[in-house]
């Protein structure tokens, strides 16, 4: 998983609301990307909804919250919708993206191995450089803790 002082890889994805997102794009901001597994899911809705609502104060300390998944651009688009989201979801569905962070890794339920994203939040600079790493993202007070971050940057 990269960590804090790496470099974020350079991507340039699709987004909900059609165009892509690429690392040139969030240059000279402040970004707040988070992980995580799957639209529309309770603990992926909770974590949204957080980021949402405090969206005004990230916007206030000057950060970009950008969201990202496997899921189809279709499907971000519903859930934007659904959830009046006011930042970007990137779909990252061949997997690229989240390879290069390393949060695609082998997961356990119930005894049953499989492979997923793993929920977890960087904080990048403006020159692309991560400052602050959730490698393992609890969801309750999880939004409060990364605006009191991006606030001491």
């Amino acid at each position: 998983m990269l960590d804090t002082g790496d470099k974020v890889p350079n991507f340039n994805l699709p987004v909900n609301g059609g165009g892509n997102l690429a690392l040139k794009d969030l240059k000279g901001k402040t970004v707040v990307m988070y992980f995580y597994p799957k639209d529309m899911t309770p603990g992926c809705t909770t974590e949204a909804q957080d980021f949402r609502d405090l969206i005004k104060q990230f916007d206030k300390a000057g950060a970009v919250v950008v969201g990202v998944s496997k899921d189809s651009v279709k499907r971000h688009d519903n859930f934007v919708e659904k959830q009046s989201l006011p930042f970007k979801l990137i779909s990252d569905e061949d997997g690229s993206l989240c390879e290069d962070f390393g949060v695609w890794v082998e997961k356990n339920m119930y005894g049953r191995k499989y492979m997923g994203i793993q929920r977890a939040t960087f904080v990048i600079d403006a020159k692309g450089v991560i400052r602050h790493v959730w490698p393992k993202v609890k969801v309750k007070g999880h939004a409060d803790e990364v605006l009191e971050v991006v606030k001491s940057l």
